[in-house]
């Protein structure tokens, strides 16, 4: 998730570009860059830097960029190499004439990465970008122009991806492309503008061009033109921007947690993305144990914290269903001082949006001191316990603003999935069709996770009913406890109310004893193929309602035996057991994030908590 803008008109583009991209830095912050075209002479003038904006505009400083009125820039967040400066955006074809910015992954980058070698040419950084602007120059410099030259690329990539390019040899020309990546026009007088949100240009422009998948949009100062890849004529569909710019920052949503929420499903599928490799087997990022080296793992310590502690505990039945193999899930900050048993024969799983949890990454240090292998599963590439990590599964997510994680927590469960099936892949405990049809399932759950999204408004409903509810019960079993747990932190997090997950068989061992008369009890209810975690579900569900409690059950379509027991009741779709908790949780997100918000509490900053815990 980058951030994109494009500019052609007759003001400085390089004020233009900067204070779009300042705008939309929340999308990302690894590094910075800009380009634009000068006037007259055919040429690209290029800056770009790692790091935050602030050190692109140091840069700046030291070395002025001549007057423009054509350009693009951009703001990365990590996904193909690490943030360095050679990784940063804009970058050029072979000879410095095509320029180009990327969001997105394009998952055959490989081959024709390989392809541009073998023909010569010399590629300067680890991204899958640069590939395309090489790509974009050999078209141009055939005798097309830019927007032919990018119909003609995109038809050849796969994967996801926006695209905004110039040409230096069509100073007064920017070209952009999408597919399953966002790219919004802004339409002025005299000037255009692209970008990866309003936020881009909402300064500038209030009119918007929305661009459909698989389109090339080409602007110039004086007009907008789509097409579809194979170059026939396309249209946008024309609208007003009626927010304001903070408003446009979060796609028009109240809060970034909510604006985060609904981007899980494309947060899901970009986890996905590029999974495989040309043999068609799992490939996962930084894979730097050999398959010898996982097949003498004997035993998995999975160590996380908070919300990714509970992405541990769905990804121990993943693996010890797929694999076979003993999975411990423990609280980083434990780890060390239980004085545990670990050695070469260990892998020790890592958990951290950040990549820089202090509680973990004293951890994997002290795992590392033991002779343990060491797998991270992060968002944040080249951050401090990936790098020193001997494997590396990035979620993909981007950037997550909200303190309270929600798509950070999905594509956790994603990468942990992934991570069970390539164990599997390689000991071999599950054939390749088994394995293809679970990786089937998964691209199947974007679309799930927007089916439940679609009940968003009867959950704030309920939401707003308990503003004055003191405390709340979450029950679930098998994979649908940590859901429970989670839950139960997001309210804690978000409402500042007392809140509880337990296993729902726990109950009569003490918990029962807190259930009165209308205490709400949200229950996470397995799917039905297994009939007799099923039945027990519903056995602790009767018990919580025999006692006054108010039961909010989610439970999946068709479910019909649990309608007796449900004071409210929400669907979700049919999915596998093990999968649910991607679909569980979201009813429980946006229930905290209203009540929150009805609640008057700032749902972005809660009090007391820090986005990212760098201090053990």
């Amino acid at each position: 998730m980058c951030g994109i803008v494009g500019y052609v008109g007759d003001q400085p583009a390089e004020g233009v570009i900067i204070e779009g991209l300042r705008r939309m830095d929340y999308r990302g912050y690894d590094s910075a860059g800009i380009a634009v075209l000068v006037p007259g002479e055919s040429s690209l003038e290029l800056r770009k830097k790692a790091g935050k904006l602030a050190n692109l505009d140091k840069i700046l400083a030291e070395e002025p960029l001549p007057a423009a009125t054509t350009g693009i820039g951009h703001t990365r967040w990590a996904t193909h190499g690490g943030p360095t400066d050679a990784n940063a955006h804009p970058h050029l074809g072979e000879e410095r004439r095509v320029a180009v910015v990327h969001n997105g992954i394009i998952e055959n980058f490989a081959e024709l990465r390989a392809e541009l070698e073998s023909a010569g040419h010399h590629l300067h950084s680890e991204t899958d970008t640069e590939i395309a602007a090489h790509l974009l120059e050999l078209e141009v410099a055939g005798g097309v122009d830019l927007t032919a030259a990018m119909e003609r690329v995109c038809s050849r990539l796969e994967g996801a991806f926006t695209f905004v390019a110039v040409d230096a040899a069509d100073p007064e020309r920017i070209v952009g492309a999408r597919r399953n990546s966002p790219l919004v026009v802004g339409l002025g007088e005299g000037e255009n503008f692209l970008g990866s949100d309003v936020a881009a240009f909402i300064e500038h422009t209030r009119e918007a061009l929305e661009i459909d998948q698989d389109k090339v949009v080409t602007i110039t100062r004086s007009g907008v033109s789509v097409t579809n890849f194979d170059g026939t004529p396309s249209e946008g569909r024309r609208y007003h921007v009626d927010w304001d710019l903070s408003a446009a920052q979060k796609d028009g949503f109240d809060w970034f947690m909510r604006k985060e929420i609904f981007e899980q499903p494309r947060a899901v599928a970009d986890a996905l993305l590029g999974r495989r490799g040309l043999d068609g087997k799992l490939a996962l990022d930084e894979m730097r144990l050999s398959d010898d080296e996982l097949r003498e793992i004997d035993k998995i310590i999975i160590i996380a914290a908070g919300t990714s502690f509970y992405a541990g505990m769905v990804a121990k039945y993943a693996i010890e269903h797929w694999c076979r193999i003993p999975v411990e899930v423990e609280l980083s900050s434990e780890f060390r001082y239980r004085d545990p048993i670990v050695d070469n024969g260990t892998l020790v799983v890592a958990i951290s949006q950040s990549g820089e949890t202090a509680d973990t990454l004293q951890a994997i240090r002290h795992a590392r001191i033991q002779r343990s292998k060491v797998l991270a599963i992060c968002n944040t590439n080249g951050s401090t316990i990936p790098r020193e990590s001997d494997a590396v599964i990035y979620t993909h997510a981007g950037p997550e603003i909200g303190v309270a994680s929600t798509k950070g927590y999905v594509t956790q469960l994603v990468a942990c999935y992934l991570l069970a099936l390539y164990l599997a892949q390689v000991k071999g405990t599950r054939f390749g069709d088994e394995i293809t049809q679970v990786v089937a399932q998964l691209e199947g759950m974007p679309a799930a996770i927007e089916q439940v999204l679609g009940q968003a408004d009867d959950i704030y409903a309920l939401a707003r009913e308990y503003t004055e509810a003191p405390t709340f019960l979450f029950l679930g079993r098998h994979a649908g406890y940590p859901v429970a747990l989670e839950g139960a932190l997001k309210l804690k997090e978000l409402a500042y109310r007392h809140a509880e997950g337990f296993a729902a068989g726990e109950l009569k061992h003490g918990p029962i004893a807190l259930v009165e008369d209308g205490l709400p009890v949200l229950c996470i209810v397995p799917p039905q193929g297994r009939d007799q975690l099923h039945d027990k579900m519903l056995s602790g569900i009767q018990e919580v309602r025999a006692r006054g409690a108010r039961t909010i059950v989610l439970a999946e379509a068709g479910d019909e035996r649990v309608t007796p027991f449900a004071d409210v009741l929400f669907r979700l779709p049919k999915v596998p057991v093990l999968l649910q908790p991607l679909v569980a949780v979201v009813p429980l997100q946006l229930f905290a994030c209203e009540l929150a918000t009805a609640m008057g509490h700032d749902v972005d900053q809660p009090r007391n908590l820090a986005k990212s815990v760098t201090v053990e």
